[in-house]
């Protein structure tokens, strides 16, 4: 209270009065070295140079604020939820000092209209306000130290702007909410980068669109890939949820690519192998097999029996029967006139 008096009282001679009273009104503290807060407030497009020819901008602030943030609003979440596990407490922490809150709270706070950029980025850069949300936080610890940091964040942000309950069981991980989704029902999805270009020197933009099981979805556009896909997930999820022909189609498509899926393409193939080439051998016990000449044998023997029928030897018998002369001369008269 006693520095915050005195340093009221330096103000109307201060240089930078007009800075030094707005940060004032933004942080409760008149700041020491002024020179920090003026670094953290100048984007990378205004080109300035130290003495070295090294640029000068926020970047290596942001830096510095980024890393400051995520352990003072650990810090403070861990005490805030007692019991609660880790997954749940880095979900909490993530939502809080993710580009998209802290840039509202620039917004919120009128950080954004102390920012100086050059003439050909535009305002509505949603880049700028987080980033500099970060530097000031970074050149309030190397003017005040942590203790003011935490003092900040804890009584002025999480006290007075940001409702830390509320904020815990909020979901706006839209880009995880569908990948979730899609995981459950086992459903392809897919992120198409549609284009990508600059708006002026200094501002990349990206417009993706989500495909799911190859059906067009949401179409996001932003100034990251991550933004860009965030919205391009949410308007899917507000299509899933609003247009009953849109998941209909989502599942008809899903159902057709299964189908082709389990479908074989070919028949496995067998892997035992036939004997149909052996010639199976009748076995006698105590007789050793006999190979080729047995075939011929009986090749021979089946020759002569089929020789054998086309005549008719019932007539022959074992013991040969006595001709006389007589019955030679009856045989032969009887045979000519036959003829």
């Amino acid at each position: 209270m006693i520095n915050n008096f005195i340093d009221r009282m330096r103000l109307p001679f201060s240089k930078d009065k007009e800075l030094r009273a707005a940060l004032y009104e933004i942080f409760g503290f008149y700041p020491h070295r002024i020179q920090f807060y003026k670094l953290a407030l100048m984007h990378k497009s205004v080109t300035r140079c130290n003495e070295k020819g090294k640029p000068l901008n926020n970047e290596r602030l942001e830096f510095l604020g980024d890393a400051i943030l995520d352990a003072i609003v650990g810090d403070i979440v861990y005490r805030h939820f007692e019991g609660k596990r880790e997954g749940f407490l880095t979900s909490t922490r993530s939502k809080i000092v993710q580009r998209d809150t802290l840039n509202r709270l620039a917004t919120e706070m009128g950080i954004t209209q102390l920012i100086k950029f050059g003439k050909h980025t535009p305002s509505h850069n949603s880049y700028m306000g987080g980033n500099a949300f970060e530097a000031l936080v970074g050149a309030m610890y190397l003017d005040r130290g942590y203790e003011a940091c935490m003092r900040f964040m804890e009584k002025r942000i999480l006290s007075q702007l940001i409702n830390i309950d509320k904020v815990a069981y909020k979901e706006i991980n839209f880009k995880s909410k569908l990948i979730e989704w899609c995981q459950k029902n086992k459903v392809k999805l897919d992120f198409k980068l549609l284009e990508q270009s600059r708006e002026g020197k200094n501002s990349p933009i990206f417009k993706y669109q989500v495909l799911i099981e190859g059906l067009e979805g949401g179409v996001g556009e932003g100034y990251s890939k991550k933004e860009s896909q965030q919205l391009a997930s949410k308007i899917t999820l507000q299509q899933l949820k609003r247009k009953p022909q849109f998941i209909d189609a989502v599942f008809t498509a899903k159902g057709n690519r299964t189908k082709m899926e389990e479908e074989p393409v070919l028949t496995v193939p067998d892997t035992e192998q036939k004997a149909d080439f052996i010639i199976p051998q009748a076995k006698d016990e105590g007789t050793a097999p006999v190979y080729s000449d047995k075939v011929e044998e009986k090749k021979v023997v089946v020759k002569e029996k089929k020789e054998a029928d086309e005549f008719d030897f019932s007539d022959i018998q074992a013991t040969p029967k006595e001709v006389t002369s007589e019955d030679i001369i009856a045989a032969s008269m009887a045979e000519a006139y036959k003829e």
